[in-house]
């Protein structure tokens, strides 16, 4: 079975096409939302960075080269000290932002021990005594969730243009991905409030080369690549759009529901039935549509009345000259072969006068719609000609009550089969039901050309074959089953059949 992605009704589409375009415009601006903030998260931290590597580079220079290893120790250790502290600040007090406290030593003379000037923190722990273990910062209260998106961003090239401005020349700065762990090495802390435990970071070490040719080796930390951003930024934009497409339900449907309306009151003017006016609301164009189409529909409803009532007096008025006419050769005319004659040509202008009537009253057929048994229908029609000694068969059955009126059905039924046993002996009728109600007439006769399949629904359209006093009818049998086919919203079809013989087809769709 295959399935259509695209909806195929017009009000699906509207909302397919408006949802589409919000959810686009909301990925676009959090895109661009996005890349700002990243931006500006590396422009910060960079700058940070560059700061704390400056001010640690310009004061371990001034240290003896025996002294920087005992230093950068102790640097290590405050780092660990300060992102103790960091988490009893945050997990104490949410309410209460952090404040920056420097970690950095205060300028230190040369020649004076590092220990003296590493009091700024408090006692630092001992080997003995590690420090404590601290949940997770995600562990309390409300979580701190982020979504990373893929964006990419050039951090070492940042940081070495903006440390070699920062330290000036005479520094051989080079930045690159961390590899592995390193002994000496100098943390830097995240100019930012700690990140998740479970949240990817990336670490980039920083060489800096001083110029009595030793090196200072940095490493600094931050989030995986991409644009952090919190929770209620994304529920916000998801509520947004739920808001949207709440709105934009509401005006769809303000717009096809009248189209629906409009359109189920032309089909029940095509199906003969009489419809109340449409309600004119809604905007501009569907209001006009709808005083529009009111204004055919009476134009419509009063021709037709009107000509109701001039074939109902012209009915009246052929059928007195008629008689008139018939009781004339039946009393002035003695010569029983000339009064034959005349009496069948004022039969047969009787029947084109009745079939021509039938036709008008077809086509302003008032009848009302009702549920037809279709199988009771056929059978009722078989019997009909089998009674006339006529060879009528029929195969299939109905899944069950169709719609329509009943009266007109049997007229074009009868009206195929009895071109079917006039022209080809007999008739044979099949039915298939399914999404639609097929009834196909089959006969055993000659056919018709192929160029002349449509011509014989015209009004009194005969083929030279049939234009005989004994076989041939008015021309209207056909054209009046096609318009109650029609009148159904069905249809009507001739074709010659590859066995011999022709079949006409009348589909009528089943409703739901």
């Amino acid at each position: 079975m295959r399935v259509a992605l695209w909806p195929q009704s017009l009000f699906g589409r509207l909302i397919a096409a408006l949802v589409i375009a919000v959810v686009v415009a909301q990925a676009a601006s959090l895109y661009l939302f996005a890349r700002n903030l990243e931006r500006f998260v590396l422009d910060s931290s960079v700058r940070e960075w560059s700061r704390r590597i400056t001010e640690v580079t310009l004061l371990l220079e001034q240290l003896p080269p025996e002294q920087r290893a005992p230093t950068v120790a102790l640097l290590k250790e405050q780092a660990t000290r300060l992102a103790l502290r960091r988490e009893r600040r945050l997990m104490g007090s949410r309410a209460q932002a952090w404040r920056h406290e420097p970690y950095l030593l205060p300028p230190i003379e040369a020649g004076m021990p590092p220990p003296a000037h590493a009091r700024t923190l408090g006692p630092l722990p001992g080997p003995s005594r590690p420090p404590p273990a601290l949940p997770p910062i995600h562990a309390r209260g409300w979580p701190r969730i982020f979504i990373h998106l893929p964006f990419t961003s050039d951090v070492p090239g940042v940081l070495s243009q903006q440390l070699r401005a920062d330290l000036g020349g005479g520094y051989d700065v080079s930045v690159r991905p961390a590899a592995a762990p390193a002994a000496v090495v100098i943390p830097i802390p995240s100019p930012f409030l700690g990140l998740p435990e479970d949240e990817p970071t990336q670490s980039y070490d920083v060489a800096v080369g001083l110029p009595d040719h030793s090196r200072l080796l940095y490493r600094v930390t931050r989030a995986a690549p991409g644009a952090p951003l919190p929770r209620s930024l994304t529920l916000n934009l998801i509520l947004l759009v739920f808001l949207l497409v709440i709105a934009l339900y509401i005006a769809a449907r303000s717009i096809t529901r009248p189209l629906s309306q409009l359109a189920s009151a032309a089909d029940n003017i095509g199906r003969g039935v009489r419809s109340p006016k449409l309600e004119e609301k809604g905007a501009r164009e569907l209001r006009h549509a709808a005083r529009a189409f009111n204004s055919m529909q009476d134009r419509l409803h009063r021709y037709l009345d009107s000509r109701t009532r001039v074939l109902a007096a012209m009915s009246h008025d052929l059928k007195t000259p008629l008689t008139r006419l018939r009781l004339q050769v039946e009393t002035q005319i003695e010569d029983p072969a000339l009064q034959a004659r005349f009496g069948k040509e004022l039969d047969e202008m009787e029947s084109m006068v009745r079939g021509a009537l039938a036709l008008f009253r077809g086509l302003n057929d008032e009848e009302a719609l009702e549920p037809v048994d279709v199988d009771l229908l056929l059978q009722t029609v078989r019997d009909e000609f089998v009674e006339m000694g006529k060879d009528v068969t029929v195969e299939g059955r109905a899944l069950g009550p169709l719609p329509g009126k009943p009266q007109a059905l049997k007229r074009c039924v009868t009206n195929l089969v009895g071109n079917a046993v006039n022209f080809g002996a007999r008739a044979r009728i099949l039915v298939r039901d399914g999404a639609q109600l097929e009834i196909s007439v089959c006969d055993d006769g000659p056919g018709i050309p192929a160029d002349e399949l449509e011509k014989v629904f015209e009004p009194f359209y005969r083929l030279e074959s049939s234009r005989n006093r004994d076989t041939g009818g008015t021309g209207l049998g056909l054209s009046i089953a096609r318009d109650v086919a029609q009148a159904h919203g069905g249809a009507l079809v001739l074709r010659n059949r590859p066995e011999g013989g022709l079949e006409a087809r009348l589909t009528l769709p089943r409703r739901k």
